[in-house]
């Protein structure tokens, strides 16, 4: 018996058109990704149903690129410890990252639609975290997300990003080493598709990091991009006001209740945070050529020498 949530019924139609699900072959299809894993010897990973069926929906039911992405999320485990590890939420420096409310997915959305985020990277105090302990926080909120929300999986995600109170402080604090291991977190790893990012109040010189951000992305990505600069009425037309929190207008709460239920969300996933970290790869037992930081990554050096206005 296959121990996966139900989808609502739009959801589950949603699967079947756009991600080529079949029901009833869901319970097969699951034995076989969970077979490969078996027989790859230097991933050790975690095998329930509804964490595979994750992988399956988000690469719409190809095994091949299910295998891809299932690898490449303990891969880059292993290979980006700052990101991926020590994430327990009760630990305090943990824990006060999580409270700087950088990162919020939004509560509410439409029966078959994605699941609204905002991102607001002015929000952290960069003389007290480093940008490594927030982005910590969001793979935190993707793999819970990707167990707790079937929107999330099923539909993809939409994310706004709100540069509002940003400094050149925070602005220094990111690389290009950095960016590509992010944009490798999220694109080569997560099973969820990106359905739309939209910028809002970007200022001139995050310009760099913006570029160098779209520069580490794919084709589709990158044109599901929108930049709206201070005009929250060009985002009202992508993304329904209601939805949005009582700060930007909506009906969603406001950012403080929003950053509770966060902390609570990610605290009913302490177990699993606690055990993930005897997951990963053993690159010694890869068949074929095992992987490094500069094959995964290949990039270096800093912002703090260009001239920023």
């Amino acid at each position: 018996m296959v121990q996966i949530r139900p989808l609502n019924p739009e959801l589950q139609q949603k699967a079947i058109d756009e991600l080529f699900e079949d029901p009833s072959r869901i319970e097969k299809d699951l034995e076989t990704f969970r077979e490969w894993i078996k027989k790859s010897p230097h991933i050790k990973g975690r095998t329930d149903d509804q964490f595979l069926i994750a992988f399956l929906r988000g690469c719409k039911y190809s095994i091949e690129r299910a295998k891809q992405k299932y690898d490449m999320f303990y891969t880059l485990k292993t290979h980006i410890p700052e990101l991926c590890r020590n994430r327990d939420p009760m630990n305090e420096r943990v824990l006060g990252a999580i409270r700087q409310g950088v990162g919020l997915f939004l509560p509410n959305t439409e029966p078959n639609g994605p699941r609204y985020f905002i991102v607001r990277p002015g929000a952290y105090d960069p003389s007290e975290y480093s940008i490594q302990e927030i982005m910590k926080i969001s793979t935190m909120q993707m793999e819970a997300l990707m167990l707790e929300d079937d929107n999330y999986v099923v539909s993809g995600q939409v994310g706004i990003l709100d540069f509002s109170g940003v400094t050149i402080q925070h602005f220094i604090q990111f690389n290009p080493t950095f960016i590509k291991k992010t944009t490798s977190i999220q694109q080569d790893s997560m099973p969820i598709r990106e359905k739309g990012s939209h910028f809002v109040k970007m200022p001139q010189f995050a310009l760099t990091v913006f570029n160098l951000f779209k520069s580490f992305l794919n084709e589709k990505n990158k044109s599901r991009m929108q930049v709206h600069g201070d005009d929250m009425d060009e985002l009202y037309k992508a993304i329904p006001r209601r939805l949005l929190p009582e700060e930007y207008g909506g009906e969603a709460g406001s950012l403080k209740s929003l950053i509770e239920a966060n902390e609570k969300l990610l605290m009913s996933y302490r177990d699993y945070f606690i055990e993930d970290e005897q997951y990963g790869v053993d690159e010694k037992k890869r068949v074929g050529k095992p992987k490094n930081p500069e094959s995964l990554f290949g990039v270096d050096g800093t912002f703090r020498k260009l001239d920023i206005d």
